[in-house]
């Protein structure tokens, strides 16, 4: 194996290894991805937010970070607040029958998509855990001239992630025809995303 594919492979394994999971983040995308609502743009958004945190942790942003405790909590504790209210309305959506939209087009504006993205991506403690911190220590292990390509491997395994979750999803599609599919799919969320509100509270006052 040649000098420049083991760290992009290095790169693309732990990456990947870290991004598939249940999280807020991938339930959105693939929410998203079942609604056909603006998929490239999202898609496109969490990867290069990965991308760049990634590349911020090899720089050594990660240290600095580590550095600031308070910061942290703050992070946290907006981070729980942020999916406390997504899970709730997600619970509501369950809960209300004529709050179901099934049909592509009739859901959120790319603004507020984008909007949501963003939160779930710089509001959740954790994705600076797995890119700035964890990432950013095992790029920072790889020799100088070599760590571009850990971090464009890292890159890549993200972008692949998000594409499938959210273009696979149409897969899906005539599963989720029927609104008690969206019920299902929407307590599911609702439940998931308020446990890890919990998490992170308990977290920060800890």
């Amino acid at each position: 194996m040649t000098s420049v594919a083991y760290p992009f492979l290095s790169g693309f394994a732990l990456m990947a290894a870290l991004i598939v999971a249940i999280g807020a983040q991938n339930l959105f995308v693939l929410r998203q991805g079942l609604r056909r609502e603006h998929v490239g743009p999202v898609v496109l958004f969490c990867a290069g937010a990965d991308a760049t945190l990634i590349a911020a942790g090899v720089a050594g942003m990660g240290a600095v970070l580590g550095a600031l405790p308070g910061l942290t909590t703050m992070l946290t504790l907006g981070g729980a607040m942020f999916l406390a209210w997504y899970g709730i309305q997600a619970l509501r959506r369950m809960a209300v029958p004529g709050m179901v939209e099934v049909a592509a087009g009739q859901g959120i504006s790319l603004g507020r998509a984008l909007a949501a993205t963003a939160g779930f991506t710089f509001l959740n403690p954790h994705v600076y855990l797995d890119t700035l911190l964890l990432m950013g220590a095992a790029g920072s292990a790889q020799p100088l001239a070599l760590r571009p390509f850990f971090v464009a491997g890292a890159a890549s395994a993200s972008f692949a992630w998000f594409a499938a979750l959210g273009y696979g999803a149409r897969l899906l599609i005539p599963l989720f025809a029927r609104p008690a599919a969206w019920r299902v799919l929407d307590a599911v969320v609702g439940v998931t995303i308020l446990t890890l509100a919990a998490s992170l509270v308990a977290r920060a006052l800890t």
